[in-house]
């Protein structure tokens, strides 16, 4: 890895303007029967991030150094290490920082209700059901 451009471990915590390094597995083989190949060094920069609906997971959108763009998830961004360049402006990247943790708060939160509200439905019909045993 090129740990003279990219010494900041952000492992964890990338973020939108982030410029990072990081490593993924690349396999051979079929889908059905992947053999490992190599670990490939990709390097970009974050331009979007998302939390997915009902899982939460953390989905970054990655500018290539050849202008294409690629999605990541972030348990695999983050999977073998990952590092970024230091910011002109670290003040302006905690403030992204903070920006994601907030999202990420709320999306928990959401699947926390969400997921109370599959519960209680599902006590709602027990509990009808039990009513309709009584007649």
């Amino acid at each position: 890895m090129k740990t003279e451009i990219y010494f900041i471990d952000c492992t964890g915590d990338a973020c939108v303007g982030d410029c990072v390094c990081f490593e993924r597995a690349i396999f051979s083989g079929s889908f059905r029967n992947p053999k490992f190949s190599h670990l490939e060094t990709i390097e970009a920069e974050i331009i979007k991030d998302s939390y997915g609906r009902d899982k939460q997971q953390h989905t970054f959108t990655l500018r290539l150094p050849d202008g294409q763009i690629s999605l990541i998830k972030g348990r695999n961004l983050y999977r073998h290490g990952c590092h970024r360049r230091p910011w002109a402006d670290e003040a302006l990247r905690l403030q992204k920082l903070d920006d994601k943790h907030i999202r990420g708060d709320q999306a928990r939160d959401n699947r926390i209700r969400r997921k109370n509200t599959f519960i209680n439905h599902d006590d709602f019909v027990d509990s009808v059901l039990s009513d309709l045993d009584q007649f």
